[in-house]
């Protein structure tokens, strides 16, 4: 009986790992359903990520211009196009370099378990 279910649990932890190996290869999707947890989607998400901050700091910074302009007339928007420009280049830095360390921290963990891969065999 104890050997039935064994058996019932390795099959359907083969079914798991076949339909992950299917849809490895379709992606951010695929690599989400990826159980062994052999490949990292946050890689591949940094550059979604990175391109939607771009977007929210553009309109932040269109944001600060549309009201410098509306608060103070022509002389507030020429103010506001000035600390917006510098707030915009501020955040893009900040978020090139945040992105950039999630990157780094993941790449050490990938080349890391190649060397543990490369010891043991």
């Amino acid at each position: 009986m104890e050997d039935n279910q064994n058996n019932d649990n390795v099959d359907v932890n083969q079914s798991i790992n076949d339909a992950a190996d299917v849809l490895k290869d379709v992606g951010v999707f695929g690599g989400l359903l990826d159980f062994s947890f052999s490949k990292f989607v946050a890689i591949r998400v940094v550059k979604v990520l990175y391109i939607l901050l771009l977007v929210l700091i553009v309109l932040g910074w269109l944001g600060v211009i549309f009201a410098g302009f509306a608060q103070g007339g022509v002389g507030g928007g020429l103010v506001g196009i000035i600390v917006a420009t510098l707030w915009a280049f501020v955040n893009v830095i900040f978020a090139r370099v945040g992105m950039e360390l999630i990157v780094v921290l993941f790449k050490i963990g990938e080349n890391t378990s190649i060397i543990a891969a490369s010891k043991q065999g």
